[in-house]
């Protein structure tokens, strides 16, 4: 059964390395919690490293930047792993072909014209239609504070009758901005496999972005890693899919479900919901501090 904690420090010398997811953990889209941040500055003093893993869909250094503007400070971390560096690293390889319908918003386009050096050589990705498409590239919906996934379905329908690949470049299916819920690529992705095409993910909870965070870091297999996050599919299944410690942290997506204090979930209430998950993190906190 996971152990309630009041705050990282009682746990922290266990771990050499923290995975530390962002959205609902760091900061909620606007800001940056100021207490969770300082968690991390304190475990670095210690001598821990931390790496801020995220299903954001964008290369790390657009995720970095982000992060200066909500004034989260650079000794806070010390590397930071996308999805987006991950499905990125895919799509040069040309996963899904190299004529794309692209699925993404103006802040996504980094993603497709800051080509890795490893890939500078590489033919070309170009954006087209989706009727001259090999393949589908997904940042996320196109308007998310407007459209939902059905808004999708019918040229959804038409990418699979041409047996088109979407590649998700953020599995993540909902996320908070601020006070409101927005659908992400992984709920497009979702939607598509449900159709019967054929998706390919790249973040947390699967394997190729957890092998990049190692890479980054140059960890070896002897490394104490704890994994932090608020998404159960994604966070806390991938890291019992790594062989993970993991911090669950549930003011986050599931705020609601562990009764009126967020700081202080009920156990009884999160013993039953994370068994109807299937999911047992060794450790669960209100939020990160």
């Amino acid at each position: 059964m996971t152990q309630i904690i009041r705050s990282l420090d009682e746990i922290a010398p266990n771990y050499d390395v923290l995975f530390c997811d962002l959205w609902g953990c760091l900061h909620n889209g606007v800001a940056a919690f100021p207490a969770a941040v300082a968690a991390l500055q304190d475990f670095r003093a210690q001598g821990g490293r931390v790496v801020l893993l995220t299903n954001a869909p964008r290369p790390q250094q657009y995720v970095a930047a982000q992060l200066d503007r909500m004034g989260v400070p650079r000794d806070a971390w010390d590397a930071i792993v996308s999805s987006g560096d991950a499905a990125q690293d895919a799509m040069f390889a040309g996963a899904v072909g190299r004529r794309v319908w692209a699925i993404a918003q103006p802040k996504d386009e980094g993603f497709f014209t800051d080509i890795p050096e490893e890939w500078r050589d590489a033919p070309p990705i170009t954006r087209v239609p989706l009727d001259e498409a090999e393949g589908i590239v997904c940042c996320g919906l196109f308007d998310d504070l407007t459209e939902v996934p059905e808004d999708y379905r019918g040229r959804l329908m038409l990418a699979r009758e041409r047996g088109l690949t979407l590649l998700c470049a953020n599995p993540d299916v909902v996320v908070d901005m601020g006070e409101k819920r927005l659908y992400c690529a992984g709920a497009l992705a979702e939607l598509y496999e449900d159709l019967g095409g054929t998706s390919l993910y790249f973040g947390k909870p699967h394997p190729p972005i957890y092998d990049l965070a190692r890479r980054r870091l140059g960890l070896d297999d002897n490394a104490r890693i704890l994994a932090i996050g608020d998404g159960i599919a994604t966070d806390i299944a991938g890291a019992a899919g790594e062989g993970l410690d993991a911090l669950f942290i549930t003011g986050g997506l599931a705020f609601d479900q562990f009764g009126p204090d967020v700081e202080n979930p009920d156990p009884a209430r999160l013993a039953e919901w994370l068994a109807l998950r299937a999911q047992d993190p060794a450790y669960s906190i209100g939020r990160l501090r």
